[in-house]
């Protein structure tokens, strides 16, 4: 049984690609997603404003610090002595590079295109298989278009090609008029593949200080559902790599990604739950069920219920939501 996928141009062993999380801070734990099957690595996040609030640190600790005597500036640290969080992210990839045999890539997270090109030509020295951006944007001005928010994704992406030859994937939200047109409009400005679906945490408000407050809730396997219908439609329509995250958790939810038509499933919630071994779990159920139902690959069974192969393609669309609300049936105990 061949499980081999390619995504981004790597050749891996299996679709199972842990997403960016705390995981891949410690070697010792990315080693033991490898172990479980983990085909690839995505880094935890290299966040825009973490590196532009080291900057501004240093620059006011070694550049404006003014103590009033001049003796007493032999005493102040030595700039070397300081790592930057993009010095300290460096150091893991080299380490990550260096302990695992699979591929790693590297993860910027940010809104603007900022320092991302230099960001990126540094990652990409560092070693880094490939660049995920994760445009983590809000579009809170009711004046701007939704052109414009498209506009900033594919500019990110162009300017950050000019500089870096490594695959870079895009990992969008579901919050866009037209998820299929923006993906077009990123494969013609050169993304080697996005990843559906990027997850906003809400904020909540604390009805006790009525404080904004932030809050974080896991996924769960009905949020996959998403991504497997827009990767069912793009399925074919596009030449870039596609990829699922956010609410796998099961071999189940795996298997029905792929036969939407993915080439990679991301996992990162059930792995933080019961830990990386849990992946071995999902990666055997994946055997088990390929044996059962008589595929040879994963090549073989990917894509085969996508929107351009499915007995009812409508499906995917409008056409079944009358019949879905309609097959709803409350318990007996509820008075109808």
């Amino acid at each position: 049984m061949d499980l081999s996928t390619t995504y981004l141009g790597l050749k891996l062993a299996n679709p199972f690609v842990p997403s960016a999380s705390p995981l891949s801070h410690n070697v010792d734990t990315a080693k033991r997603l490898e172990d479980a099957g983990a085909a690839a690595i995505i880094m935890y996040s290299l966040f825009e404003e973490q590196i532009a609030t080291d900057e501004d640190n240093l620059d006011h600790l070694m550049h404006r610090q003014d103590i009033g005597h001049g003796e007493a500036h032999s005493y102040l640290p030595v700039h070397e002595a300081y790592k930057t969080r993009l010095e300290d992210y460096l150091e893991n990839l080299s380490s990550l590079k260096a302990a695992l045999s699979i591929p790693v890539i590297a993860s910027l997270n940010g809104s603007s295109i900022g320092g991302w090109v230099e960001h990126g030509k540094h990652l990409q020295e560092a070693g880094a298989d490939a660049l995920e951006l994760n445009v983590y944007y809000i579009a809170a001005d009711i004046e701007q278009e939704g052109v414009a928010v498209e506009d900033r994704y594919v500019s990110i992406l162009r300017e950050l090609k000019r500089h870096v030859s490594v695959p870079i994937n895009m990992k969008l939200s579901p919050q866009f008029s037209s998820v299929g047109h923006l993906v077009k409009q990123l494969e013609a400005a050169g993304v080697n593949g996005v990843s559906l679906f990027n997850r906003f945490y809400q904020p909540d408000i604390d009805l006790a200080t009525l404080q904004v407050t932030p809050t974080l809730k896991l996924s769960s396997s009905a949020e996959s559902l998403l991504a497997m219908r827009w990767i069912a439609i793009l399925f074919g329509r596009v030449g870039i790599s596609l990829a699922a995250t956010g609410g796998v958790h099961t071999s189940q939810d795996a298997i029905k990604i792929l036969l939407a038509g993915a080439d990679v499933v991301h996992m990162c919630s059930a792995l933080l739950v019961h830990g990386p071994e849990r992946l071995s779990e999902v990666l055997d159920g994946l055997r088990m069920w390929m044996e059962e139902n008589e595929y040879d690959s994963v090549e073989q069974l990917k894509g085969s219920v996508s929107q351009i192969h499915a007995e009812n393609p409508a499906a995917f669309e409008r056409a079944n939501y009358m019949k879905v609300l309609e097959s709803f049936e409350p318990p007996a105990s509820v008075w109808r």
